[in-house]
């Protein structure tokens, strides 16, 4: 199990505490520090679709122009724009097998699918 996203993320942090809480074993992958690939990002996009991998109501995405907000328009903009600026993907993103198990957190979604 994988849980992707940025330490200092209040979301993020609530995750890995429910994790560590209930014995969920997973390796963390900082964002920031590692960063996302083209392979990982189309993967998590054949899965879900870019609307919901976007997360529009983080800093990252109302720091954007008008003009970067707009050109988001479909899955190859939004892959482009996730690969230039990690912090606008929706986290954490919960993998198990290369498959998306939740994306953000609440604790009703992770003790159903956990």
């Amino acid at each position: 199990m994988q849980l992707f996203g940025i330490p200092n993320c209040s979301t993020v942090k609530k995750a890995r505490d429910w994790l560590a809480h209930h014995a969920v074993a997973y390796e963390f992958h900082d964002f920031k520090k590692i960063g996302v690939n083209h392979a990982l990002l189309e993967n998590w996009l054949g899965q879900l679709p870019w609307e919901k991998l976007i997360n529009r109501t983080g800093m990252t995405w109302r720091n954007l122009s008008e003009a970067e907000k707009s050109a988001v328009v479909d899955h190859h903009s939004a892959l482009k724009l996730m690969l230039e600026k990690s912090s606008v993907i929706k986290r954490p993103v919960l993998v198990s097998d290369g498959k998306i198990v939740c994306l953000g957190f609440t604790e009703a979604a992770y003790k159903e699918q956990l």
